[in-house]
């Protein structure tokens, strides 16, 4: 099972790397998260820089996708030759996407009559796109997920570990990174915002 978070120069650590962070809780032999980027490293947008673990034609081939947000969004999706790599399909994937990485499934086509979730420094953008935009965290459609707001990647990664192991993983998950004090607290808040969209069983 392979999870690529989409990450791009001038990216959003929040987003990118929470998602990573909680996604690799899950302990099974065959799970590999991945940072996929476009060149061998990327810088966020405070100066981090991460050495990438995928290419975009590995992430076009995983499992689950994860489409990253940050400063230069808006450059990527008017990159044709960038965009053509992002070879994505809700029919084989699963597919998410954090704040401004809405725009970028938005401008691929993917949110066709799907409302979606994203920051509000984006909003307007993907409102341009065609997009009706949600005042909510999270929101999810068969195989498709949005979420906005830097904080909000805890419900993006417990969706994707919900849909792809069961709740209770998502739970376990949430439980190890939650503050002391406050773990029944943010389980309780995420399974609020990701329980009305999933099904029985795992995908």
């Amino acid at each position: 099972m392979h999870i690529a978070i989409l990450t791009f120069e001038g990216f959003n650590e929040l987003d990118s790397l929470v998602a990573l962070g909680i996604l690799n809780r899950v302990t099974k032999p065959d799970w590999r998260v991945s940072i996929a980027s476009p060149r061998t490293r990327v810088r966020s947008m405070n100066g981090v820089v991460l050495e990438a673990q995928a290419s975009l034609a590995e992430a076009a081939q995983a499992d689950v996708v994860i489409v990253g947000s940050g400063v230069q969004t808006r450059r990527i999706v008017a990159d044709a030759t960038l965009m053509a790599q992002l070879q994505l399909d809700p029919r084989r994937q699963l597919l998410g996407a954090q704040c401004s990485g809405t725009l970028v499934l938005a401008k691929l086509g993917l949110l066709d009559a799907i409302p979606a979730c994203t920051d509000l420094t984006t909003k307007p953008w993907v409102q341009e796109a065609g997009v009706s935009v949600l005042d909510q965290p999270f929101f999810a459609r068969d195989n498709i997920a949005t979420a906005g707001g830097c904080l909000a990647s805890q419900y993006l990664a417990s969706w994707v570990i919900a849909r792809l192991v069961g709740i209770e993983a998502a739970k376990g998950a949430m439980h190890y990174v939650a503050p002391v004090g406050e773990k029944d607290e943010y389980i309780d808040r995420m399974l609020r915002n990701i329980a009305p969209y999933l099904s029985e069983t795992p995908a």
